[in-house]
């Protein structure tokens, strides 16, 4: 019996050390830069800041990611399927070069900027990045209301683009 009492209080402690979702950005991640494709830098709060009153599909991806490749005929269904959002990506691709041939070899619609700050940046601390995809939806109000997506098939996604 102590053993079974263990292991729960061993794999509730585990599940509870999760990170909750976040319904708001930090300043640490509103004050991250990244590249825009003319080479400027930005700000992630400028970002959001240029589509104020609009909802954001984020897709935080890299040209390298194989799961992000196969990932990408489902987010161009979407955005077919939602073109009044926001799609905006962000790339942790390991060179601008590489970011930049990623996008025209995939064909990519939407704003696109590279994380130069990568996975340990402010941005990638905030959003807890354990693995590429990843799809945050912000909505017109500038909440996040998808925080944790990996598949274009999550059921909070789903449940939000309805």
């Amino acid at each position: 019996m102590k053993k079974a009492v263990l292991l729960f209080l061993c794999i509730n402690t585990f599940l509870n050390c999760q990170s909750a979702p976040k319904t708001t950005f930090s300043e640490a991640a509103l004050a991250d830069t990244f590249e825009a494709l003319d080479g400027n830098s930005v700000s992630f709060e400028t970002i959001l800041d240029q589509n104020v009153g609009k909802t954001i599909f984020i897709d935080v991806w890299a040209s390298w990611c194989k799961d992000c490749v196969e990932s990408l005929p489902q987010i161009k269904a979407l955005q077919a399927a939602h073109p009044e959002l926001v799609y905006i990506f962000l790339s942790l691709d390991k060179s601008i070069k590489a970011w930049k041939k990623g996008i025209g070899r995939y064909a990519l619609q939407g704003d696109h900027y590279f994380m130069s700050s990568g996975w340990k940046g402010p941005m990638g601390t905030f959003l807890d990045l354990d693995w590429i995809p990843r799809f945050i939806i912000v909505n017109s109000e500038g909440d996040i209301v998808v925080y944790r997506a990996i598949k274009t098939s999550d059921k909070n996604l789903i449940k939000y683009l309805k």
